[in-house]
């Protein structure tokens, strides 16, 4: 028996379609070097693994709110990180890493068809799926423009997933100015907040520098890229009390609930700076092998302030980029993925281990 999809029809899993090129990289002599996906590849902090154990014998079911301790341990981590300050603790939701929630996001707010979602001219796909889940519209917005009327959900991406850029304080506070004037939620993903370079100052949308009061604005934080918990799931949605009352409601009902051993890994993640900075130096040190790499080879890298990514340009077709890199055995993900406004460039990780990002810059010089 065939049961046939109804909902909304979504674009093709953008990683999909790199099959081709994914086969011809592996075929070169020294085998693929895979910076298409940011995933994590250096081990779990030992801390958050011992934490993770440490309550493996709970049968009992965990709360979807999480525990007081985990809340409480997120509130002063994010004020002793960036500066947040007066975030209530009833105010920290939990959740099953942040991609579920991006997606999610736009249905749990009760956004739906002719509501609009406007999402950054070039941006993570799941905002995207997000808003089509949802039955809504999704409109791009290039740098500084206002979202229309109509606008019910307004995403922030800094430091942003492709490109590595960092918006100031100045450019968020407008950007929140005019979200609000719409009647818009907004919703920062933050995820990546943690990992400055180049002397950029990332804040937090939730910052005193942006906003007065927390009402109607929501920041997304994860710990897969600075703890290294992607295969954890481990994710947090924070910001107006009111809205993140409504959404643990809504999660209650729907089970959306972290299982308890990782919510103690969380809480350890949280409470330990040192591993924080030792995997940032890591990124780091491979930046720092890989971006000149890439610039003697004729690249272009824009942005690329903060973040995982180097936002990479040849001046030519994305795919063709993608072939390219291929040839060396090199996988990539094109800009394509991010939006039509990433057509001519790539989004390359810094996510592999040294001995691979050094592979990658010596076969650049090929």
């Amino acid at each position: 028996m065939i049961i046939q999809r109804r909902g909304p029809a979504l674009p093709d899993f953008p990683w999909d379609s790199l099959a081709d090129h994914a086969a011809k990289a592996r075929k070169h002599p020294g085998g693929v070097v895979d910076l298409s996906v940011g995933t994590p590849v250096d081990p779990v902090p030992a801390v958050i693994q011992s934490a993770l154990s440490s309550v493996a014998d709970i049968p009992g079911y965990p709360t979807t709110h999480g525990t007081p301790e985990l809340r409480a341990a997120f509130v002063a981590a994010v004020e002793r990180r960036y500066g947040i300050v007066g975030l209530p603790a009833d105010a920290v939701l939990p959740t099953i890493g942040s991609k579920e929630l991006v997606a999610w996001l736009p249905t749990l707010l009760g956004v739906g068809p002719g509501d609009i979602v406007a999402v950054p001219s070039v941006a993570y796909p799941t905002y995207e799926v997000g808003a089509l889940l949802a039955g809504a519209t999704v409109v791009r917005l290039a740098d500084g423009e206002k979202p229309p009327a109509g606008t019910r959900l307004v995403w922030l991406n800094s430091p942003s997933n492709p490109t590595g850029r960092v918006l100031s304080a100045e450019q968020l506070r407008d950007a929140v100015a005019a979200a609000q004037a719409v009647g818009a939620v907004v919703a920062s993903d933050e995820c990546y907040l943690a990992l400055p370079w180049d002397d950029a100052a990332p804040v937090s949308v939730l910052h005193p520098s942006v906003v007065d009061s927390f009402d109607g604005v929501l920041a997304v934080h994860s710990l897969s890229k600075s703890s290294s918990l992607a295969g954890y799931r481990a994710g947090f949605i924070t910001g107006d009390p009111e809205l993140i009352s409504g959404l643990l409601e809504l999660r209650k009902h729907a089970g959306m609930i972290v299982p308890r051993p990782v919510q103690e890994a969380m809480r350890a993640a949280l409470e330990d700076d040192t591993h924080v900075a030792e995997q940032r130096s890591r990124y780091q040190a491979r930046r720092e092998v890989l971006k000149p790499a890439l610039e003697a080879a004729g690249f272009v890298v824009s942005h690329s302030e903060a973040g995982l990514y180097l936002w990479s340009s040849r001046g030519e077709d994305a795919w063709e980029t993608i072939s390219w890199l291929a040839d060396r055995g090199i996988l990539a993900a094109p800009g394509t993925f991010y939006g039509p406004a990433g057509a001519q460039h790539v989004r390359i990780a810094l996510t592999a281990t040294d001995e691979r990002i050094a592979a990658a810059a010596e076969r650049l010089k090929a």
